[in-house]
C-alpha cells in the first residue's frame, strides 16, 4: 500500500526541532523490542496514538486499538530504517533492508512490492493478518505535533488515518507505533490483535523494578548480578551486532544473556540493585527504556 512518499521531505523541515543529544543510539533502542513480552510505547509514542486516535473521533470514526504484535513490527521497521536505510535512491520508506530476519524489498511508485509490507507482521509476529503501514522520514528530530499536523494536511496520510479515499473499504482494528530519531512509523491491521495493547515503557520499568526488589528481599544468594538490559532480540547475530556497536560508542559491559528462550543485551552489570538503579540515572534520557534485570 502507498505511504507518506520521502518525497515531500522538503516539506518536514518546517516542522523540525533542534534537539541536543549526549549519545545518538537511540535508533537502537527500537530494536529493543523483538521479543512480544518486552514490547512498550515510550512518551512520543503514546501521544502520537491519542493525536491519531482523537483525529478519528473528530470525524466520527471509533478509535483503533493499540496493538502488541503490530507495535514490534513498527520497531523494527524503525530499527532498520534508521540503521540500514534501505530508502536509498528510489526506495521508499517502506521499504526493507536485507540486514534481517525479514523479506527483504525496495519499494517504490514505479514498482509496488504490496506484498512486501502486507507480510510484516506474520514474518516477524504471530499476528497473521495483513499490515498496511504510514511511515515518514524527517531529516532533523522528529516532533510529534509536528508530524501529526502534517499528516492531517497531507491527503495520502489523512486518508489512511480515517480510512478514506484509497482506504474507503478498510476498517482499522489495530494500531502500532514507532518513533526514531529520523523515522516515525504506524501500522494498521483490519482484525484485533490476540496479543493485546503494549503497556507504557514507563509501567514496564516500574513492573519489572518491582519483579527485582521482591526477588531481592526473597533470595539471600551473593552471586545474583543485575544487569541494565537494553534490547531483546529474536536472534543472536543481531545480538552480537548490537554489543559490538554499544561498545564501540563506550559501553564496555555490553554483553548478551541468553535465558529461557530470550536474547536480551546488557549494557552493564553490577553487584547490587542500588548500583544498577544509580547507573540507569546516570544514563542519557535516549535510554529511558533501559531496565534493570536480576540474574
Amino acid at each position: 500500500m502507498t505511504t507518506l512518499a520521502k518525497e515531500i521531505h522538503n516539506f518536514h523541515l518546517m516542522f523540525a526541532r533542534i534537539l541536543l543529544f549526549v549519545f545518538t543510539l537511540y535508533s537502537l533502542a527500537l530494536f529493543a523490542q523483538q521479543n512480544q513480552t518486552d514490547v512498550c510505547l515510550n512518551e512520543d509514542e503514546i501521544r502520537l496514538a491519542e493525536l491519531i486516535n482523537n483525529f478519528r473521533k473528530e470525524n466520527k470514526l471509533p478509535p483503533v486499538a493499540l496493538s502488541v504484535s503490530l507495535t514490534q513490527v513498527a520497531k523494527t521497521h524503525v530499527y532498520d530504517l534508521q540503521t540500514n536505510n534501505p530508502d536509498t535512491s528510489i526506495c521508499s520508506t517502506a521499504s526493507w533492508s536485507n540486514k534481517g530476519s525479514w523479506k527483504a524489498c525496495c519499494y517504490n511508485p514505479y514498482v509496488l512490492h504490496e506484498e512486501c509490507m502486507w507480510d510484516k507482521p506474520k514474518e516477524l509476529t504471530s499476528y497473521v493478518y495483513r499490515g498496511y503501514e504510514l511511515s515518514y522520514y524527517e531529516e532533523r528530530i522528529i516532533q510529534v505535533d509536528s508530524l501529526f499536523a502534517l499528516w492531517k494536511t497531507t491527503n495520502e496520510a489523512s486518508e489512511m488515518l480515517l480510512t478514506k479515499g484509497a482506504y474507503h473499504d478498510k476498517k482499522w482494528e489495530a494500531m502500532g507505533l514507532a518513533i526514531g530519531e529520523n523515522y516515525a512509523c504506524v501500522w494498521f491491521g483490519q482484525r484485533i490483535d490476540s496479543k493485546g495493547k503494549p503497556p507504557s515503557c514507563a509501567d514496564l520499568a516500574k513492573t519489572q523494578l518491582k519483579i527485582n526488589a521482591t526477588s531481592l528481599v526473597s533470595t539471600q544468594s551473593n552471586d545474583s548480578k543485575y544487569y541494565l538490559i537494553y534490547g531483546s532480540f529474536s536472534n543472536r547475530n543481531d545480538a552480537d551486532e548490537a554489543v559490538r556497536r554499544y561498545r564501540n560508542n563506550g559501553f564496555k559491559q555490553a554483553m548478551v544473556l541468553e535465558k529461557a528462550s530470550k536474547i536480551r543485551v546488557a549494557i552493564g552489570v553490577y553487584d547490587n540493585l542500588k548500583d544498577a538503579m544509580a547507573a540507569k540515572e546516570k544514563l542519557a534520557p535516549s535510554f529511558n527504556d533501559a531496565w534493570i534485570l536480576k540474574n
